[in-house]
């Protein structure tokens, strides 16, 4: 009789280990990181006093080791095997090292020389470098869903907001640490992947002596924007997307006496105005989202309101996008003279356009006729932001001088040149403010003198 001799059977499980493993890990990190998004916000909102960094690692510690524990509870209940505990400490602190840091964004972002990251999904990321050029990098996480956690848990730390990131609230826009400005968006892209943009300001502290060495603006225009900030007139700073309208406010804002009270409000903190050793009274305000049971909003235009009642000697909107127009000209033209906010514009004539759009979106309805009257009354100068062969410079100055019906009257004080660097116009500018600004300190000769553009 003939024997058969089979191999013996290897244990389905014993080649599955690894995997096993890993699906477990994989588990138990979502589990992790949704218990840090339902809970580090409300747990730092109930600190009722800024948690610092220290601070919110002890509360997502706590909060991981409860979840691991009842992550074990639940993995025994569904009959399945459990993670070693040297295995499930590493995921817990790989989800502690994700929390403190930005994972594959991070080394992006401690590049110096990276200006702005586009992700449009996990594995397609374009970066923008500060002397113009854009490249192709590494992805900046394994998959779609390391990258949509990523951003939730961004989302959960970035402030005492609750701030969700879901299919329910599928946007987000928050501050990183390091002050980089994130944007990301789930679910609603070609492909319904997450995708994200963040964009950086690399000088949190910057003059006009600064903008002058970098060729931003000339000797002229440098004595000449100092003359602006200290006649206390309101400045409307105009331009495209990432031209430098935050740092030439900054700039402005450096201007001003240190003593001087200004409140900030911003839909995310970018001005930083409050972190300026140069500033000794200043209040940040943000905007805030409303809650999950869509409660709690508060806009840019209830934040103006209220800052006209906290005693500010200047407010300044980092940026008008919508109905605040209305208090923020009000803030202009009821005492806060010397108030600043940046607009998207294409040109400065086009921004008093933008600023009437704009206020026919506010709840008061006004007409145009109206909101000229009200613009024309309130800014006094529009400063225009372009580009000049990969340089941002100052390319046109408006001085507002009144309203006529449909339309906003103003002179440009300060026109592009072949080169779009602004150039002065001979007696453009109104003789009342010629003597406004010689009484702040202003050299008519040195800031209006045509040709004076300083050349680096």
């Amino acid at each position: 009789m003939t024997i058969h001799q089979f191999p013996t059977p290897v244990r389905p499980h014993a080649l599955s280990v690894e995997h096993r493993d890993h699906v477990a890990m994989a588990r138990l990190r979502r589990y992790l990181l949704d218990a840090l998004a339902a809970e580090l916000p409300e747990r730092v909102q109930r600190a009722g006093t800024p948690v610092s960094a220290d601070e919110r690692r002890g509360l997502a510690e706590k909060i991981l080791h409860d979840a691991a524990q009842t992550h074990s509870e639940r993995e025994l209940i569904a009959n399945r095997p459990l993670l070693d505990q040297a295995t499930e400490r590493q995921v817990v602190a790989q989800v502690i090292d994700e929390l403190c840091g930005l994972s594959g964004l991070q080394p992006l972002l401690d590049d110096p020389t990276v200006e702005t990251v586009n992700a449009n999904r996990w594995d397609q990321v374009i970066v923008q470098y500060t002397d113009g050029h854009r490249a192709r990098v590494a992805p900046i996480a394994a998959s779609n869903q390391d990258l949509t956690d990523l951003v939730r848990t961004l989302a959960a730390r970035a402030s005492s907001q609750e701030r969700r990131f879901d299919q329910g609230n599928p946007a987000v826009n928050l501050q990183l640490p390091g002050g980089e400005r994130l944007f990301a968006v789930m679910g609603l892209t070609a492909g319904a992947v997450t995708a994200l943009s963040i964009r950086r300001h690399g000088y949190l502290t910057v003059t006009l002596d600064d903008l002058q060495d970098r060729g931003t603006i000339d000797a002229g225009l440098r004595a000449f924007l100092a003359a602006v900030v200290r006649a206390r007139k309101n400045v409307l700073i105009t331009g495209g997307t990432g031209v430098g309208k935050t740092t030439l406010l900054r700039a402005l804002a450096a201007e001003m006496d240190p003593m001087e009270r200004i409140v900030t409000v911003e839909d995310a903190f970018e001005l930083a105005l409050d972190r300026d050793p140069a500033h000794l009274d200043v209040t940040a305000l943000q905007a805030r989202e409303p809650n999950i049971e869509g409660e709690g909003a508060v806009s840019q235009a209830e934040l103006v309101r209220w800052a006209l009642r906290m005693s500010p000697d200047r407010v300044i909107v980092g940026e008008i996008r919508g109905p605040e127009v209305i208090p923020m000209c009000n803030a202009m033209s009821q005492g806060n003279d010397g108030s600043m906010a940046t607009l998207h514009a294409s040109s400065s004539q086009i921004a008093f356009t933008r600023l009437a759009s704009y206020a026919a979106q506010s709840t008061e309805r006004l007409p145009l006729e109206a909101t000229n009257l009200l613009i024309a009354g309130a800014v006094h100068f529009v400063v225009h932001l372009d580009r000049a062969d990969g340089t941002r410079v100052v390319s046109s100055i408006r001085e507002v001088v009144g309203a006529d019906g449909p339309h906003v009257v103003s002179n440009e004080v300060y026109r592009p040149g072949p080169d779009r660097r602004a150039r002065p116009v001979r007696g453009a500018l109104c003789a009342d403010t010629v003597n406004d600004l010689a009484a702040a300190g202003l050299d008519p000769a040195v800031a209006l003198t045509p040709g004076s553009w300083w050349t680096p």
